[in-house]
């Protein structure tokens, strides 16, 4: 990497090494990224990059090269920390959009108690901005988005049921990151 992980730049040259291949997976990533730019003023401004960087790297975990334990957070997480990445980047991806809830789905919960999360205007922005995007990088209302999940997964599936109880969570995430950004 010529850039380093917590900067847009270099975080935007790990995501396009691993994601492009997943298709809509790439398209959802950019997108987030992009509203992670648009968030930026919800966020202390010395801590813009980090947002911007933390929302191209929220998924990599996807990559089929980094399956480890199929949860995508978890194992985005501990790519990151394999190559040394700032310990707080490496958290907000485990933490993105709720990810406690569906570990506790998955019977990882142990796994992802190393990493540490932040309640905090940056993981609001990085939730806002993920739930702000679909599957193939629409843009969507919360509302919308967190249907079409429900839609996606089957009832009973561990994301169907994870974003069902995640769904008070990431709605008042959302809505202090829209306070700030309205503020």
């Amino acid at each position: 990497m010529s850039s380093s992980l917590d900067t847009p730049q270099g975080a935007a040259e790990l995501a396009g090494s691993l994601l492009p291949p997943l298709g809509n997976r790439w398209l959802h990533t950019q997108t987030v990224a992009e509203r992670a730019r648009e968030a930026s003023p919800a966020v202390p401004e010395d801590e813009r990059d980090l947002l911007v960087a933390a929302a191209w790297l929220h998924d990599i975990g996807y990559a089929p090269e980094l399956r480890e334990t199929g949860f995508h957070p978890l194992d985005g997480a501990r790519h990151l920390e394999s190559l040394g990445a700032p310990r707080r980047l490496v958290c907000l991806v485990a933490h993105h959009s709720g990810a406690v809830y569906e570990a506790e789905q998955r019977g990882l919960v142990t796994e992802l108690e190393p990493y540490e999360r932040e309640d905090s205007p940056l993981l609001d922005a990085l939730v806002y901005s993920d739930t702000a995007t679909g599957p193939a990088g629409q843009c969507f209302e919360f509302g919308r988005r967190i249907d079409e999940i429900l839609v996606r997964y089957e009832p009973g599936s561990e994301v169907h049921t994870a974003i069902s109880k995640a769904h008070p969570y990431l709605g008042a995430a959302v809505e202090r990151a829209r306070a700030r950004l309205d503020g």
